[in-house]
């Protein structure tokens, strides 16, 4: 994660939202910087290593039955030596009274104490996938970003190829707009990109001659999205005669964002391609390779140029098993 990233408190709880026990100060101040999330109950045993005080720290059942375990004095101690670290918020879960040690020394050392009313693990579960997202790495690319039959395909090209005309006939066969012109990517895991608009331009699409139309207002709530997974990449080009483009889709291309490796596919452009039905076929070609067949290579094997191949009849039989 970068950490030049960051997601306001105020942001957090109007996603979450949580009882405010105390805040040291406006919570568009509080800026949460960590994704991850951390239990102190092994800082309250005094094994103290390796804090990390810009995590969010959660209190449930165990931690405060095991302060409770404590005498007065051991537990002052650990509960100051655990505020001193000054952690960036403090969630005390599943509707428990916040322990009055801990409130006090909140007080003095500025410690926000929010109050969760489910399981621990629970509210842990979904913030740790909120902060993944909210403070993944990201990078923006021009472009059109639309949902094709579940597979979100990223469009590339020049400006004026026709990204935006082609996204606005996927709509209207009934895919779906998530961004156009600016396509803002996130790296929410290891192998995965998710794609959104930016706030300011959701839904609005430029198309040269008409001008800016709202997707949204035009089409229907169901003709637009605002995020998802980016499964595949199309570069759209205009056609060069002396270039050769791969006719055959053996082997499969990809392109690198942010160390993720996309599936990519060039689309050369001419008078008369219609281009969302292409780009419909490539949509459901990627998914069928995604499962495993690959039809080029179902081809080669009947001409008898490759034998690495399962049988089609053979390969549809296995995916009927799961």
């Amino acid at each position: 994660m970068n950490p030049g990233y960051s997601v306001k408190l105020s942001k957090l709880l109007k996603d979450h939202p949580m009882e405010v026990i105390y805040l040291p100060k406006d919570a568009d101040e509080i800026l949460i910087t960590s994704p991850d999330v951390n239990r102190p109950g092994l800082f309250f045993a005094g094994y103290e290593n390796y804090f990390d005080n810009a995590r969010i720290n959660f209190i449930g059942i165990t931690e405060a039955d095991y302060l409770d375990t404590l005498d007065a004095q051991t537990r002052r101690e650990r509960t100051r030596s655990f505020m001193e670290k000054r952690p960036v918020a403090i969630v005390v879960t599943r509707g428990i009274a916040c322990p009055a040690d801990i409130l006090a020394l909140a007080k003095e050392f500025a410690v926000p104490v929010l109050s969760a009313p489910d399981a621990t693990s629970g509210v842990m579960a979904r913030l740790i996938a909120y902060l993944n997202v909210e403070l993944a790495e990201r990078i923006t690319r021009h472009g059109v970003f639309v949902e094709v039959y579940g597979e979100g395909v990223l469009i590339l090209g020049d400006s004026g190829v026709g990204k935006s005309e082609t996204a606005v006939e996927l709509i209207k066969r009934g895919h779906r707009l998530i961004a156009d012109d600016a396509v803002e990517i996130r790296k929410t895991g290891a192998k995965t990109l998710v794609g959104a608009a930016p706030d300011n331009i959701r839904h609005f699409i430029e198309l040269r001659g008409i001008g800016i139309i709202n997707a949204r207002r035009i089409f229907g709530m169901g003709a637009v999205k605002l995020s998802e997974k980016i499964d595949m990449v199309i570069e759209l080009e205009p056609w060069d005669s002396e270039k050769v483009y791969d006719r055959m889709g053996i082997e499969n291309e990809s392109i690198d964002i942010l160390s993720v490796n996309v599936p990519y596919t060039v689309v050369p452009i001419k008078p008369g391609r219609n281009l969302a039905i292409i780009i419909e076929v490539a949509a459901m070609n990627n998914r069928q390779k995604k499962m495993g067949y690959n039809a080029a290579r179902e081809l080669m094997h009947n001409l008898g140029m490759v034998e690495d191949l399962i049988p089609q009849e053979d390969e549809l039989e296995i995916w009927g098993n799961f």
